[in-house]
């Protein structure tokens, strides 16, 4: 059985996405951690970036074990 590396990658990708969109969705009524980045909440939009990239190398790893 071999292990696609997509596997893990998507699993922490989705994990610490997933924790930095929540940290952000819960601390967005704070400006002034925010202040620094222009009041874009950094923390909510890399979050859902860094989960997408996750849940999209899970599914690459899904469609390649479909495929063999």
């Amino acid at each position: 059985m071999n292990l696609d590396i997509r596997l893990p990658i998507g699993i922490m990708f989705s994990l610490l996405g997933a924790i930095l969109a929540v940290f952000g969705l819960i601390s967005r009524s704070d400006e002034a951690i925010y202040q620094p980045s222009l009041g874009i909440n950094i923390n909510l939009w890399w979050g859902l970036v860094l989960l997408l990239f996750g849940l999209f190398m899970l599914w690459m790893a899904r469609r390649s074990s479909r495929v063999a």
